[in-house]
């Protein structure tokens, strides 16, 4: 009996010492990290491109309702994945499980080494252009101060990220109610001016007058634009280990945000055209700033301090979502074993969070960052497809898995319907664009095949590794993280008959 006891009392000791990643993200902090990162800047630079392409008012404001109602679609295929495949890392562990180590490997290279670095990158130097815009009323930001500033502010929210998980979740729900509030004024502004009778842009009988012969091409090119300005919905699958009872919130997160932030899109674009021209909106290259100054006066200095807190919310949820995603690639053996150690006090992923910061930092210090807009908007379609797909899959090869969530079929088929329809008419219209995001993707097979296949290494370059790992340990203060049976067990096996 005495021995018993003693060995539970070692159990309860070990337990209260394990280190895992802290569960700390309720449904109120799911909902922000969702919407945090879907609205960041995409909702301050997409309009102008989707209405380029889409070519009339009408047109545009289709294809940001249609856009929120396939990231529906998506996102109630990844609720069942979630609970399914209950692992941080969203695509890239879902892939890897369904698929194996190439195919996930690749949606892994393809994200850590463009798409949300240059994601970030983006919301790191809007969020400095708004900032530093009053300071330069009549000209211009200096691009170096512009850089700075960006860079400065990607610093700040990383040190943040690796103190404490806390400060980052609260970090987001205060930056997400702001982006809100920020996009709410706009919404009130624009009604106020259309009880006014200023919609003349918003009749049917102008808003499809087409600036251009619409095309399916151009429409899904008007899509990607819209995608850039919803992508980060499925980010909440990114940290799906750190949410408290993630069967319950995270499909509660999704059906709550995925709604509400196209519901914001769709009237945030009607209140624009109650103010602009479609010809004003497509001169602009800050909407929110040209709409503040039309309609708000001397309060128009509202408009860049809101988007750059809209930006700022955005930045720490891609920070906290995409080191996330490296700290899961690299507990599956794709990267560097040390971006899988977390810091054995305040159990945070300061490697993996250390890799997306200076990855940012070098795209911002390479130059201009606009350009590559549409080779993520292509990649994260092209992971969202392949994702979804292995759904399917799942379901005719493990069709006595335990799922809690269980989607008709009907969503992912449609879904994939309208992902090929998308991507087959983006390359089409930009066969240039579309086929470089290909290739960036391709050139992680020889790196799969040298750095992880390869398995007789040199026994130097074993131990440097080791070395190298040692010291960073040491440096970073971290070890790996011990996994919690109990939360994934449960939802992995198999159901019984």
């Amino acid at each position: 009996m005495e021995d018993k006891k003693k060995r539970k009392k070692n159990e309860d000791s070990s337990n209260s010492d394990r280190v895992t990643l802290k569960k700390e993200i309720g449904l109120l902090s799911a909902c922000a990290i969702i919407i945090g990162n879907i609205i960041g800047s995409g909702i301050f630079i997409s309009p102008k491109g989707v209405l380029e392409h889409a070519g009339s008012v009408g047109l545009s404001l289709i294809v940001w309702v249609c856009g929120g109602g396939i990231c529906t679609l998506g996102s109630m295929c990844y609720a069942e994945l979630g609970v399914t495949i209950p692992k941080s890392g969203g695509d890239y562990s879902y892939v890897t499980e369904i698929f194996g180590g190439l195919v996930g490997f690749l949606l892994l290279w393809s994200a850590v080494l463009i798409m949300y670095p240059t994601t970030l990158a983006v919301i790191a130097l809007t969020f400095s252009n708004y900032v530093l815009q009053p300071a330069f009323q009549n000209c211009f930001p200096p691009f170096i101060a512009t850089k700075l500033l960006a860079t400065i502010c990607v610093l700040f929210l990383t040190w943040v990220n690796c103190s404490s998980v806390r400060w980052a979740t609260r970090i987001q729900d205060i930056f997400t109610i702001g982006k809100l509030l920020a996009l709410v004024l706009i919404i009130i502004v624009g009604l106020v001016q259309i009880s006014r009778g200023h919609y003349d842009a918003l009749r049917p009988s102008a808003a499809f007058e087409f600036s251009q012969d619409p095309s399916v091409g151009q429409i899904a090119l008007a899509f990607l634009q819209a995608s850039f300005a919803y992508s980060g919905w499925n980010f909440l699958n990114y940290v799906t280990e750190e949410v408290v009872e993630p069967r319950k919130n995270l499909p509660r997160a999704i059906y709550i945000s995925i709604p509400l932030v196209t519901l914001v899109y769709t009237m945030t674009n009607i209140a624009y055209f109650s103010s602009m021209t479609p010809e004003e909106l497509l001169s602009s290259n800050a909407v929110a700033v040209t709409f503040g100054e039309k309609l708000l006066g001397m309060f128009s200095w509202v408009m860049p301090i809101s988007v750059a807190l809209s930006t700022f919310g955005g930045i720490n949820g891609y920070l906290f979502t995409s080191s996330r995603l490296c700290f899961s690639g690299a507990r599956e053996g794709h990267l560097p074993y040390l971006l899988a150690m977390i810091h054995l006090k305040n159990c945070t992923p300061i490697p993996a969070l250390l890799l997306c910061c200076i990855a940012t930092v070098v795209i911002l210090c390479i130059g201009e960052t606009h350009n590559l807009i549409n080779y993520v908007s292509f990649i994260n379609y092209l992971s969202y497809g392949v994702t979804i797909a292995g759904l399917l899959y799942l379901r005719k090869k493990r069709p006595n898995l335990a799922r809690p969530i269980k989607v008709n079929l009907l969503i992912p088929i449609s879904y994939l319907i309208f992902w090929a329809v998308l991507l087959g008419f983006s390359l089409y219209s930009e066969p240039v664009v579309c086929g470089l995001g290909m290739v960036i993707m391709l050139t992680g097979v020889p790196v799969y095949f040298v750095g992880v296949q390869w398995k007789e290494k040199p026994k130097w370059l074993y131990r440097l590794v080791e070395k190298l790992t040692y010291k960073g340990q040491k440096v970073c203060y971290v070890v790996f993280p011990q996994d919690d049976p109990s939360e994934t067990e449960p939802l992995t096996a198999k159901a019984t008959d």
